[in-house]
């Protein structure tokens, strides 16, 4: 009960506004959470993880994780992803899933941009997320 108390006051203290709450036992740096903070002043109820060793905030959505953003530990933004529906992706995804993967659908469907600009699709397949250009060329597994 003590840990999510504290989240909230330091929420407030760095003037998000947010409720933010770490998963399990994380620590979220302090830049991270300032540049959270200054890029997405409305997000609220905000959720945490360690991915590849960037810290990833989730908010929104039914979900909670209709928008989640990637910053490295030292607060440097990575990339954006918002969920989209699985028909919103461009037919050549479809294609690739059909021949690559038969007989799987996918679970899942974002929209990607990194901190360069550039702008992907991401389709979650057998819990992997396979990231596509916007054409829908096929780019990795990620």
């Amino acid at each position: 009960m003590k840990k999510p108390i504290l989240l909230i006051i330091t929420a407030a203290l760095l003037g998000t506004g947010a409720v933010v709450k770490a998963t399990g036992s994380l620590e979220v740096p302090v830049a991270v959470k300032q540049s959270l903070a200054k890029k997405y002043p409305n997000a609220t109820k905000v959720t945490w993880e360690k991915e590849k060793g960037n810290y990833e905030a989730n908010w929104g959505g039914k979900s909670g994780e209709d928008t989640s953003v990637t910053f490295t530990p030292k607060g440097e933004f990575v990339e954006e992803g918002d969920a989209i529906p699985v028909n919103q992706l461009p037919p050549a995804v479809f294609e690739y899933v059909k021949t690559n993967y038969k007989g799987t659908k996918i679970k899942e469907a974002g929209r990607v941009t990194n901190a360069a600009g550039k702008k992907m699709f991401e389709a979650e397949i057998k819990g992997k997320d396979l990231l596509f250009d916007q054409k829908g060329k096929f780019i990795k597994i990620d």
